[in-house]
């Protein structure tokens, strides 16, 4: 669905907002003459070409202007706090869309729940983007793009061990690597090479079983991989890995070796990753060899729930152009926007399933398996507190323990949840 263009009041008057911060709903600085938002988009997501588009379409109207500031990662949460806390804070923030809670516990975003039906447009957006932005039910950020994992095969060694489609059920899945595993008794050789401190592959277990991370009642969280559900996809997921992995790879993560060297290396027949660039980039001879499928869901059909890496846009509560601010979210989250640039442009996976369908046949072959998964997605918990948990490496060490067989799923998860409990709930 395309929407056209409305005048700069339309858009203004029409998407008015109350702040939570020092600024009430109107624009003040509009009325002095200062129309030019600023926004702060993080270095290497959108393309400067996708910015452009973005920019013209929200500048064509509204008649403002846009001063994009790019951010670079190292230490962002704390440039982004220190930013939004000043009396003129950048207007619109692009924010990892894990760590949007972080910032909504301290109010210095602006709360648009009442909005969300306009800003969707009709759309089902993705739960892995707006469920950590969703805080104790109220919307703190729109999703701009997404980023997930497929499985990415090497199609001749698959032919070579006798299987020549991919498959379309886990047992299919475990029954085509035993055939790869059987061709290839390398103890160097992982006919799935899965890192055991991998956590986003092996949360997908966790979520296809029923499991989740953590719950939230009476106002408190609490760890939940002590739950039977999430137990099962636990174990699971240890005999997948010990079965099809390296013994060496059940301590490390992704990075040390480096997964996508391992698999252009030919040192495994499959990995679950996020695109098929990087393994091109080190082994280009190999664009011919790849195939890619979501990773099938060993509970039913379909595929795994995936974890989405990606970005949220939020408006700073302090900032002066609140109206504009909410306008240059509609653009970005606008259907034909997602379509012919978050798309079109940068080849992101879009924030709603309806845009994943309407895009899809337009897809590189390789390319159509990350978005299918990306359909199905679950949230991480949206506590300010989840921050601590990703960067303690706490959930890393938590399946490496499993894999490595230092702790039962049980007493991994134990101890974990302990520690989930106090993250979670540390600024409650």
């Amino acid at each position: 669905m395309r929407r056209s263009a409305l005048p700069a009041t339309a858009v203004v008057l029409g998407l008015a907002l109350t702040a939570c911060g020092g600024h009430d709903s109107t624009d003040k600085a509009s009325a002095g003459g200062d129309r030019t938002l600023t926004v702060w988009q993080m270095d290497g997501d959108l393309s400067p070409q996708a910015v452009a588009a973005i920019n013209k379409r929200f500048e064509k109207a509204t008649g403002a202007k846009v001063k994009v500031e790019i951010q670079e990662w190292n230490n962002i949460n704390t440039k982004i706090s220190t930013a939004l806390a000043q009396d003129d804070p950048p207007d619109v923030v692009e924010i990892g869309n894990t760590d949007v809670p972080l910032f909504a516990a301290t109010g210095a975003l602006t709360d648009i729940t009442s909005h969300r039906s306009d800003l969707a447009a009709g759309q089902s957006w993705l739960a892995g983007l707006t469920g950590p932005a969703t805080v104790d039910g109220k919307l703190y950020a729109a999703p701009l793009f997404a980023g997930n994992r497929a499985v990415i095969y090497n199609k001749e060694i698959w032919r070579k061990a006798g299987v020549t489609k991919p498959p379309a059920t886990y047992a299919q899945l475990t029954a085509d690597l035993d055939k790869v595993k059987a061709a290839h008794p390398s103890a160097d050789f992982s006919a799935f090479y899965f890192p055991g401190k991998y956590w986003y592959g092996a949360l997908q277990f966790v979520w296809d079983a029923g499991g989740r991370i953590a719950v939230k009642s009476g106002g408190q969280w609490q760890g939940a991989l002590s739950g039977a559900e999430a137990q099962a996809g636990i174990a699971r997921w240890k005999h997948f890995q010990n079965t099809y992995s390296t013994p060496a790879s059940r301590n490390v993560d992704t990075t040390a070796p480096d997964q996508s060297a391992v698999f252009a290396h030919g040192k495994a027949s499959a990995v679950l990753d996020t695109s098929v660039n990087k393994i091109l980039k080190d082994n280009p001879s190999m664009k011919d060899k790849l195939g890619t499928f979501p990773f099938p869901s060993a509970s039913g059909s379909g595929n795994q729930p995936v974890f989405l890496g990606g970005s949220d846009l939020a408006i700073a509560a302090r900032g002066r152009h609140q109206d504009l601010a909410l306008a240059y979210l509609k653009t970005a989250t606008d259907p034909s926007v997602q379509a012919s640039v978050i798309v079109g442009i940068d080849h992101w996976t879009p924030v709603s399933t309806q845009i994943i369908d309407r895009t899809q046949a337009g897809l590189p072959a390789l390319s159509k398996a990350f978005t299918t998964a990306a359909k199905k997605s679950v949230a991480t918990p949206a506590s300010p507190g989840w921050a601590t948990v990703e960067s303690d490496q706490s959930i890393n060490t938590l399946f490496a323990d499993v894999a490595t067989g230092r702790k039962t799923p049980a007493a991994a998860a134990k101890g974990f949840d302990t520690h989930l409990d106090q993250a979670l709930n540390a600024a409650q």
